[in-house]
Formats: C-alpha cells, sequence, structure tokens
C-alpha cells in the first residue's frame, strides 16, 4: 500500500505566488491569468467513462481500505485493494515513481527489472528521498511506450474490479529529477495513460501539480483533479479554474479542512483525512467532510 503523497514543501506553491512559479516553467503569468478567468469545463461524460460527481461524500482510503463511513458516494483506494461495492470508486496509481523498495509488483525491483527506473550520470536510480521512491525514466518515447504498458497492467486490474477512475500520482517527478526529465516528456506520458485509462472505461484523475496549464489539461485529457492540501495552502481556486466542480480535497489539518470548507464545501468534495490515512481503530485515524 502507499500513502499520501504531499508534495507542497514550501509555501511558494501559494496562490499568491502561482504565477511567478506558472512563469518559472515556461507558462508566463499571462497565461496564468487567462487560464484562471476561463469558464469551468462542462461536466466531463464521454463514451464509456464519467467523472466522479461533484460535491459527493468523500473517502481517501488509499492506506488501508475499511467499509466507508455512512453516506459515502466515492471512495479512492490503492490499485491493489478491492472496489468498495455500490459506490464511485477511484483507483490510486504511483504512475511517475516506484512504489516501495522491494521486489514486488510496482516496486523498484520490480521496475529495475525492466530498465525503467531513472538513473543519474553514474548509474545510480535517482531518488524522492522524501518519500523513499525512485523515479520512474520517460524521458524518451520507447520507454513512455514500454511505461504505458506496464500502467495499463494494473489499470486491467482497476477496471477488472469495477474501479471507475483512476489518479496518477506524481506527475511532477520530473521537477525531483535534477534536469534528467522534462515536463514536455512527463506532460506525453500523461497523455499516454490518459489514453490508456480511457481505453479501459476509467475516468482519468490528475494527482496534485496544481501548477499544470488548462492547456496542458485539454492536451494529456484529464477529466478531473484529486488535491492534498490545497485548503491549507490556498490553492483551491487555481484548480477550480481548470475543473470547475470536479475537484477532490484531501485536508491533513483542521484549519486547511475549515478553509476548504467555508470557501469550498458547497461545490467539491473535501475530506479531513491523517496523514497516514489509517483505518478505524488506528490511534491516528481521523475522517470528516464538510
Amino acid at each position: 500500500m502507499s500513502v499520501p503523497h504531499r508534495r507542497h514543501r514550501v509555501k511558494a506553491l501559494a496562490v499568491a505566488a502561482a504565477a511567478v512559479i506558472l512563469a518559472g516553467i515556461g507558462i508566463g503569468a499571462a497565461h496564468a491569468a487567462t487560464d484562471r478567468a476561463r469558464p469551468q469545463p462542462e461536466k466531463a461524460v464521454a463514451s464509456g467513462w464519467t467523472a466522479p460527481p461533484a460535491n459527493a461524500t468523500f473517502d481517501y482510503q488509499i492506506g488501508s481500505p475499511y467499509t466507508p463511513p455512512a453516506g459515502v458516494t466515492v471512495v479512492s483506494r490503492d490499485y491493489t485493494a478491492a472496489a468498495a461495492p455500490g459506490i464511485y470508486n477511484i483507483c490510486y496509481i504511483n504512475a511517475f515513481q516506484t512504489q516501495g523498495a522491494g521486489g514486488g509488483e510496482a516496486s523498484q525491483g520490480w521496475w529495475e527489472s525492466k530498465g525503467l527506473v531513472l538513473k543519474d550520470r553514474n548509474g545510480n536510480p535517482v531518488e524522492d528521498e522524501d518519500w523513499g521512491e525512485y523515479l520512474l525514466d520517460f524521458s524518451t518515447a520507447a520507454k513512455r511506450t514500454a511505461l504505458a504498458r506496464a500502467v495499463g497492467g494494473f489499470m486491467d486490474k482497476c477496471a477488472g474490479k469495477g474501479f471507475k477512475a483512476v489518479e496518477l500520482d506524481n506527475l511532477d517527478s520530473f521537477s525531483r529529477s535534477n534536469g534528467l526529465l522534462k515536463q514536455a516528456d512527463a506532460i506525453t506520458y500523461a497523455k499516454l495513460l490518459a489514453d490508456a485509462a480511457h481505453g479501459r472505461g476509467l475516468a482519468t484523475g490528475q494527482k496534485n501539480f496544481v501548477e499544470l496549464s488548462a492547456a496542458n489539461i485539454r492536451t494529456i485529457g484529464f477529466d478531473f483533479a484529486v488535491v492534498e492540501q490545497c485548503g491549507e495552502y490556498d490553492e483551491c481556486d487555481v484548480v477550480t479554474a481548470r475543473y470547475g466542480d470536479r475537484v477532490i480535497v484531501i485536508e491533513y489539518s483542521s484549519a486547511g479542512f475549515r478553509t476548504a470548507c467555508s470557501e469550498f464545501g458547497s461545490r467539491l468534495s473535501i475530506v479531513l483525512r491523517d496523514v497516514n490515512v489509517t483505518a478505524p481503530g488506528s490511534s491516528s485515524y481521523k475522517y470528516r467532510t464538510c
């Protein structure tokens, strides 16, 4: 199982600095302002897949799955878990980094055996040290194709279990690659993944990386967004400018949760969880909705 991937390292990702960050990755402050002024996207319903309902009662269970609390209509679980019966299920896939260090499926050893872990100039695997995960190498067309084929196998499991969507984590791994990976290649790889999901009847969710432009979202084909701590970091309006109400928010602090609920509780699916997304019975278990 995985734990939440909270990528906020500094307050600089707040809305007040969003235009600067966008300019720094080549999008530009003017483009950012244009994106924020765009009309809300139409509800994503296409042949074979449907985005999660807006303003749903949501639970985030990517750490330990359990019977959803009463009233929950949307849940996210790891791709190795079973789908919760009778509700809308989102399948979590760590599509840009390894999941664990062992030899099991999606672990560093598993990806290493396929030659798809990113290596530095000395031949050492490049690590996201915050999470003990290694970056996957999507730097060439051949590797992107191989990665998409492998992740497509995870998606087959999701679809076979009854999941209705996928959330694809660590799109921003290129920013932790010391320049070895490029954002443009991440966008191209993400499009392959979105196409693969849609081909299996699965809606496709962007995970975090709120700086992603509306133009890139359209290129990739994301249908909705899953964001962590946008209330905590005053970023929820950045995401709603791209996706309208098709946004799922996970907060880990009471302050962030209060902010998100106060400003967006009537529009978005918002949940307060403990940082290790544990199950009831754990001393750290936490769950609230707006």
